[in-house]
C-alpha cells in the first residue's frame, strides 16, 4: 500500500495532514450547524412567509 503513493509521487506525510484537516473543518462546520440549528430554521422559516428582506432592491 505505501508504495503505491511513492511510486505516483504522493507525499504520504502532506496528503495525511490535508486529510486531517478536511476532516477537522467538516467536523467544525457539522457542530456549528447543529449548534445553530433553530435559528437557522427561524430564518428559514421568516424568508418563507416574508419573502426576502429588501428583495426589491434586488437587481436580478
Amino acid at each position: 500500500m505505501i508504495e503505491d503513493p511513492k511510486a505516483l509521487g504522493i507525499n504520504i506525510s502532506r496528503a495525511a495532514e490535508e486529510g486531517i484537516t478536511k476532516a477537522i473543518s467538516a467536523e467544525k462546520t457539522r457542530r456549528w450547524q447543529e449548534e445553530n440549528r433553530e435559528a437557522i430554521e427561524s430564518s428559514n422559516d421568516y424568508v418563507k412567509r416574508n419573502g426576502l428582506p429588501l428583495a426589491k432592491y434586488r437587481p436580478f
